[in-house]
């Protein structure tokens, strides 16, 4: 029997509040101008990673001055869950990125597992150059090889993030902020 969804509620209740909209707005608008200086004018793909990048890559779309061509993509490991399991793809990229540099966004840069495997297969696809922009990485020591940001907002701690597009059970994600469970909770 499946256990209940825990409530949104619940967790905010016993969370802290670690960034803020306008504070994540001035970080996305800095981004956006590292992003133009490195794209140099170069019509870049932009690739959402869908679900959770969905509110900073429109928020990113708009500081960056350079022309981009949008697509996105659908890989999932957590489905819902809380732990990650085999990269599962729901949508792959419809643009082709032969020959293209591709700004691959995506929410968070945890210990990379996705990213690397969606950032290895636009490489597969034949992109001459991929940069990874990622609104926030957590600071902690499980990052596995191979795989960094070149564009990041904000670090955050060790602990249980949601909110500006990160889930809390598939919930929150349209919170105006960046939370995190407070560290011995076990929500």
């Amino acid at each position: 029997m499946n256990s209940p969804t825990p409530a949104l509620s619940d967790a905010l209740a016993q969370s802290d509040l670690l960034h803020g909209r306008a504070d994540l707005e001035v970080v996305i608008r800095a981004m956006g101008q590292r992003i133009d200086a490195a794209l140099d004018g170069e019509r870049a793909v932009f690739l959402t990673v869908m679900n959770g990048a969905l509110i900073f890559a429109g928020q990113l779309a708009l500081a960056i001055r350079t022309d981009l061509e949008f697509d996105y993509v659908h890989a999932t490991r957590y489905r819902g869950a809380i732990s990650g399991k085999a990269l599962q793809w729901l949508r792959e990229p419809m643009v082709s990125l032969k020959g293209r540099v591709v700004l691959l966004v995506d929410d968070i840069l945890d210990e990379g597992h996705t990213l690397k495997e969606v950032r290895d297969d636009c490489y597969h696809r034949g992109a001459k150059k991929v940069y990874i922009a990622s609104l926030c990485t957590k600071k902690h020591d499980r990052l596995i090889d191979g795989i960094t940001s070149d564009f990041n907002g904000v670090e955050l701690p060790d602990r249980f993030v949601f909110g500006y597009g990160m889930d809390y059970y598939e919930q929150g994600r349209n919170l105006a902020g960046i939370y995190a469970l407070k560290e011995k909770n076990t929500l």
